[in-house]
C-alpha cells in the first residue's frame, strides 16, 4: 500500500520529530516513531504494527534512527518553505545587483534562502572538520600499524619457530591497513566533494539552483555521515590489534626464556565510549595486554603533560590500573614475596607498607625498590591514616626532616620494608591535654603497650632541630637508640613557655585536625594507624 504522507508515524499520524518521535527503523523495515515502538515492546518482544515480524527488543533505543527518512522531512520542510517563498517572491534581474570582487554574487535570493544557505555551509564546515579529524586518526593509526609490521619482520627473522603463527598476525594487519587504505580513500573523496558543495553554494545566483545544490549536497553530506560512523563502527579492529601486539610479546618472552610457549587468544575487550578516537581505543586495547612489569617512567607520566596521542593512551591505560587496585610493588627475599599496594587520590600517588598478602589477579607489578629509589632524600613526605570507632577519620601527611636517621627509620617503618610497620599500631598517649604544649605519642609497632619498638638502624644520633610548633614530629626518647626508640610524638599544641621539644625530625604539613580530633577521643589507645605510607614524588 502507498504511503502518501512519509512524514508521520503509521501508528500514531504524529510528524516525526527530533526528539520523542524520532523515525527509527525495524529489521523488517518498516518506519515508526520512537515513542510507538516503545509502547509496543512487551516481555522483551515487538510485533511489527506493519507485518506483524517479531523482534527481540526491551525498548527503541535497540532501532537505528532513521536517518534518511529524517534528511527527507528536513528536504520535505525545506521545499515547502521555498515554494511558498516562490508563490510571493519578485525574482531580481542578474544585472541589477552590484558585483562584488573576488566573489561570485548571489543574485534573486531572499533572506530565508540565503539563512539555508549559510545553515548548509555551516553544517558542510563542521562535516570537513569531523571528517579530517578522522583522517588524522586513521593516519597515525595507520603509522602503528607500519610500526607492529615492521616489529613483526624483525621478530620473524630471529624466531623461525614462530613464523606461521607471526605470519598469522601479519595477515590480519595486512587486511586491516587494507581497510584503513579504502576508508582513506573514501574519506578523501568525501571531503573533497564538501569542499566542493562550499564552493557552489558560495555561487548560486538562481531560486532553482538553491534547490538542485541543497539536494546534492544533503546527498554528499549523508555519504559523509555514513563514513564517519563506518570509521568508528569498524577501526580499530580488536582482534587484530589483541593478535598483533600479543605475538609479539609472547616472540619477545620467548626469546628471552628459550621457550616456543605461546598464548595469543583474544580475550574480550571493553573499548569505552564511541567518541574515543581511534588510537585512544588501540591503547586502551594495548593496555589490557601489554607486559605485567609496569616502569616508574608509567607511573610518572600520569604527572606530566603528554606529547601525543599514543602517549595519552598509555597514560589513560595505565591510570585505570592504579585507580581498580591492579598496579602493586613488590619485593622478593628469602622467605617469599611481599607487595605493597599504589593507589591515586586527588591526583597524588601513594605508595602503602609492604605486607604479606595475596597480589591482586592480573596484577600489574613494579619493584618496590625502583619506587622508593624516586623518594627525594631532601623532601620526603609520609603518612598516617587515624581510624577509631570502627571507621577511617583521616589522612595526617608528614613532611621529615632531610637525610637524618630518625626521617630514614620512620620511612622504612612507613613503607615495611625492614618488615615491620606501624599500620594497625595504636596511639598510646596524650601528654598535656587540653594545656599548651599538648601532644599524643605512638608508633610501638612491637608490643603496641609502649614497651616496645626498637631502633632499626644501628644508631639514630644526626643534626636534629629543636621546636615549639604544634605539628613538630619527633623522637620521645633519648639516642643514639634503645627498646622504645622508634616510638614518635605529635604536638598538638603551641609550647608556650619551658623546653623546647628535642629531636624533631618532621612537621604536620595536612592533617592536624585529624590528629586533634584523636586527641580528644574518650580513649586515645582505641586510636589506630590503619594505614601508612609514603608519598610517591613523581
Amino acid at each position: 500500500m502507498m504511503d502518501n504522507n512519509p512524514e508521520e508515524c503509521s501508528v500514531c499520524f504524529n510528524n516525526y520529530d527530533d526528539t520523542l518521535l524520532r523515525p527509527r527503523n525495524l529489521p523488517c523495515g518498516h518506519t515508526f516513531c520512537s515513542q510507538c515502538i516503545d509502547n509496543a515492546v512487551k516481555n522483551g518482544q515487538l510485533n511489527c504494527p506493519s507485518c506483524c515480524a517479531q523482534h527481540t527488543a526491551t525498548s527503541a533505543t535497540q532501532f537505528p534512527i532513521s536517518y534518511g527518512m529524517e534528511a527527507f522531512i528536513r528536504k520535505l520542510n525545506g521545499m515547502e518553505a521555498f515554494i511558498r517563498k516562490l508563490k510571493g517572491m519578485e525574482v531580481v534581474p542578474a544585472e541589477t545587483v552590484p558585483a562584488k570582487p573576488n566573489k561570485a554574487p548571489t543574485r534573486g535570493i531572499g533572506k530565508k534562502l540565503r539563512s539555508l544557505v549559510e545553515e548548509q555551509k555551516s553544517s558542510i564546515s563542521s562535516l570537513i572538520t569531523s571528517c579530517e579529524e578522522v583522517l588524522s586518526q586513521l593516519g597515525e593509526y595507520r603509522g602503528q600499524l607500519g610500526d607492529w609490521k615492521t616489529q613483526h619482520l624483525q621478530l620473524q627473522d630471529r624466531l623461525y619457530a614462530l613464523v606461521e603463527q607471526n605470519k598469522s598476525a601479519m595477515k590480519l594487519l595486512e587486511l586491516e591497513d587494507t581497510s584503513v587504505v579504502d576508508m582513506t580513500t573514501q574519506g578523501e573523496e568525501g571531503k573533497t566533494q564538501l569542499q566542493a558543495m562550499l564552493g557552489s553554494l558560495d555561487t548560486v545566483n538562481t531560486a532553482q539552483e538553491v534547490g538542485t545544490t541543497i539536494d546534492t549536497a544533503d546527498e554528499c553530506s549523508m555519504k559523509v555521515e555514513d563514513w564517519l560512523q563506518k570509521c568508528q563502527e569498524l577501526f580499530p579492529d580488536v582482534n587484530t590489534v589483541h593478535t598483533s601486539v600479543k605475538v609479539q610479546e609472547t616472540i619477545r618472552e620467548a626469546l628471552e626464556m628459550t621457550t616456543t610457549e605461546t598464548g595469543a587468544t583474544a580475550d574480550p575487550v571493553h573499548l569505552g565510549d564511541s567518541d574515543s578516537s581511534i588510537m585512544t581505543k588501540v591503547k586502551e586495547i594495548t593496555g589490557e595486554i601489554s607486559q605485567k612489569e609496569i616502569t616508574v617512567e608509567d607511573l610518572r607520566r600520569m604527572r606530566e603533560p603528554v606529547k601525543s596521542q599514543v602517549e595519552a593512551g598509555r597514560v589513560v591505560a595505565v591510570k585505570s590500573l592504579v585507580e581498580a587496585g591492579r598496579v602493586v610493588a613488590v619485593q622478593e627475599d628469602q622467605d617469599g614475596r611481599r607487595s605493597a599496594r599504589i593507589t591515586l587520590q586527588d591526583g597524588q600517588l601513594y605508595l602503602h607498607p609492604l605486607l604479606r598478602q595475596p597480589t591482586p589477579a592480573h596484577a600489574h607489578t613494579i619493584q618496590e625498590s625502583d619506587v622508593v629509589g624516586v623518594l627525594d632524600p631532601s623532601c620526603t613526605l609520609a603518612f598516617l591514616d587515624l581510624g577509631w570507632a570502627g571507621s577511617t577519620r583521616g589522612r595526617v601527611t608528614i613532611r621529615l626532616t632531610p637525610d637524618t636517621p630518625l626521617a630514614i627509620q620512620f620511612v622504612l617503618l612507613c613503607t615495611g620494608q625492614r618488615g615491620h610497620t606501624y599500620r594497625n599500631t595504636k596511639l598510646l598517649r596524650v601528654g598535656g591535654k587540653g594545656q599548651p604544649g599538648e601532644m599524643v605519642r605512638g608508633g610501638d609497632y612491637e608490643s603496641n603497650d609502649g614497651e616496645g619498638g626498637a631502633s632499626l638502624l644501628p644508631d639514630l644520633q644526626g643534626q636534629y632541630q629543636d621546636s615549639r610548633q604544634a605539628g613538630a614530629v619527633g623522637s620521645w626518647w633519648p639516642l643514639p637508640g634503645g627498646p622504645r626508640s622508634a616510638q614518635f610524638f605529635i604536638a598538638t599544641r603551641d609550647r608556650e613557655a619551658g623546653p623546647q621539644w628535642p629531636r624533631v625530625f618532621g612537621d604536620v604539613v595536612s592533617g592536624l585536625d585529624v590528629v586533634r580530633a584523636a586527641v580528644n577521643h574518650s580513649d586515645i589507645t582505641e586510636v589506630t594507624v590503619v594505614d601508612c605510607g609514603v608519598v610517591l614524588p613523581l
